[in-house]
């Protein structure tokens, strides 16, 4: 339960402190005391937008406090925009704040009367009343899991039809890369050849020379370092001679060798010639600067071409996992509908008691469950909430037919219904008695009261007939100071409480006849 609010440079609350008790409280004051703005620093502690606007002229932050009886919240918001919240002094990000307050309480604004209009609040109460939330988060579990086969499938199915858009110039650009039986670092040794075979009669020429030179019949250098022979003085020299001479002999061998291979060869000579053109063709084409990247594309539409084949099976195969998904989530999805259906009688009679209880004796509710025609992220149900408030009148969605003040005997009949089935410890009534008055808001109060028996009930009201069964009152108003006009709330005693119901009976005038009538509203509840 709320236990204890602080606000600090809100609007038009410079400083407030306010204790708050369990069971029925009730909250009043005038046409634009600021019952409004404590509301609105309360949202805003319990996570709603913030806005720098609200902060009180003149000062750099607001502080608002709200003391539950498991944890202290606490929100703080600069004039740069920016703010911070706290759980017993740990810092939170506003969206853990907000998962944390709708634990804690529940604001009942006046706008949220709209909210019987909606089939997702509608739903909501059905689901929350059959108590589904396993069954929700089931279905909710397994529908993601459907939802993530049918996109495999559709990717698949859409790979497939570009694939075979494509089959033709995949298979032509991949028999190209292949029939050219391409291999690594061939270029390079293609090139080389080349340059070997059309320069052969010049590489001939010089090897011959060289080897004439090297092992000659006269004069060749082997043999003038054979016929070297020093003394012992110089055996260091004579050594590197010698070694010269095995050297330049291995060489001779060497270029011998050489010579044999290489041959006027014309023919090879062109061979070679077209392949590097060849070659040189497909690395343009393929946009390649290498050999190994036009490998590469080779493989890689290999993989395409095989891919075809088995674009079938593996359809086949996300067909058949869609189906199961597909079962799996209909079964989740019977068994939420079967829930439902299960409890709308039940729902029916309470809001139809309620409502005869708060004047509306002929009211009759329906709530039928249709089927959707295809799984939604909720089930495959749809509710209409259907009303008649008079004797003779059809049932019509809620939208069409009900005045302000049976949405609002409707609305509390719901929060009656589902208050213990969530168990939140606080519920705020913000004007939820729009439209009543006299006896049907005495009705009103008393099923406030009697939901006040297992938490905390806080009611924002203009009618007497509310106020006065209040276990706790407070009252908002307005006062001047030098600098400016600030909003109060008080807790008001006995004989305050008097007074105050007097003159929301008969205005600022307070009569005898008032007071009077107070007492007597107040003596009721006693």
């Amino acid at each position: 339960m709320l236990k204890h609010l602080h606000i600090q440079n809100y609007a038009l609350i410079s400083h407030l402190n306010i204790d708050f008790e369990d069971g029925f409280s009730v909250m009043t004051g005038e046409t634009g005391a600021g019952k409004s703005i404590i509301l609105g620093a309360l949202a805003l502690v319990l996570g709603a937008r913030a806005d720098s606007k609200v902060i009180t002229d003149g000062e750099d932050k607001c502080i608002i406090e709200a003391e539950f009886s498991d944890c202290i919240i606490r929100r703080e918001l600069y004039s740069n925009g920016k703010s911070r919240s706290f759980v017993d002094d740990s810092v939170v990000t506003l969206q853990e704040l907000k998962v944390l307050a709708t634990r804690l309480i529940d604001i009942h604004s006046q706008h949220a009367n709209l909210l019987i209009e909606n089939a997702d609040f509608q739903l909501d109460i059905v689901d929350t009343i059959a108590q589904n939330e396993a069954l929700v988060d089931t279905y909710s579990a397994q529908y993601e899991r459907y939802t993530k086969a049918c996109e495999a499938l559709r990717h698949l199915q859409d790979l497939a039809k570009k694939s075979r858009t494509d089959a033709d110039y995949i298979q032509y650009r991949f028999q190209q890369l292949s029939d050219a039986d391409l291999q690594s670092g061939e270029l390079e040794e293609l090139e080389q050849e080349q340059y070997t075979l059309s320069h052969a009669e010049e590489i001939r020429a010089a090897l011959e020379t060289a080897i004439s030179a090297l092992n000659g019949e006269q004069g060749s250098a082997i043999e003038a370092l054979r016929a070297c022979r020093l003394d012992e003085a110089a055996n260091d020299l004579q050594e590197r001679i010698d070694s010269a001479r095995i050297e330049l002999q291995d060489i001779a061998e060497e270029a011998e060798r050489k010579l044999h291979h290489i041959e006027m060869d014309p023919a090879r000579l062109q061979w070679v010639e077209e392949r590097i053109g060849q070659l040189e063709d497909l690395l343009h084409k393929f946009g390649a600067q290498t050999i190994d990247e036009l490998i590469a594309m080779r493989d890689e539409l290999a993989e395409q071409v095989n891919r075809l084949d088995s674009f079938d099976f593996d359809i086949e195969q996300a067909q058949k996992q869609v189906e199961k998904e597909k079962n799996a989530l209909r079964k989740a999805a019977d068994a939420l509908t079967k829930s439902r259906k299960a409890v709308v009688p039940q729902i029916c009679k309470s809001l139809i008691n309620g409502l005869t209880r708060l004047g509306v004796a002929h009211a009759k509710v329906e709530i039928p469950i249709l089927a959707t025609e295809d799984f939604t992220p909720r089930g495959c149900d749809e509710v209409q909430l259907l009303f008649a408030a008079n004797l003779n009148q059809s049932l019509r969605n809620v939208s069409e037919v009900a005045s302000g003040g049976e949405i609002s005997r409707l609305m509390l009949c719901v929060k009656a219904l589902i208050a213990g089935t969530k168990g939140l410890p606080t519920i705020i009534f913000d004007e939820i008695d729009t439209g009543v008055s006299g006896d049907i808001a005495t009705q009103m109060a008393s099923i406030m009261r009697e939901m006040a028996g297992h938490r905390q009930i806080i009611a924002i009201t203009h009618l007497p007939q509310i106020a006065a069964l209040g276990d706790h009152h407070y009252k908002v108003y307005k006062a001047d100071t030098d600098k400016r006009t600030e909003t109060h709330i008080s807790r008001l005693s006995n004989e305050e409480r008097i007074t105050e119901i007097a003159t929301m009976l008969s205005g600022k005038q307070t009569t005898e006849a008032a007071l009077s009538t107070a007492k007597e509203l107040l003596n009721r509840t006693s």
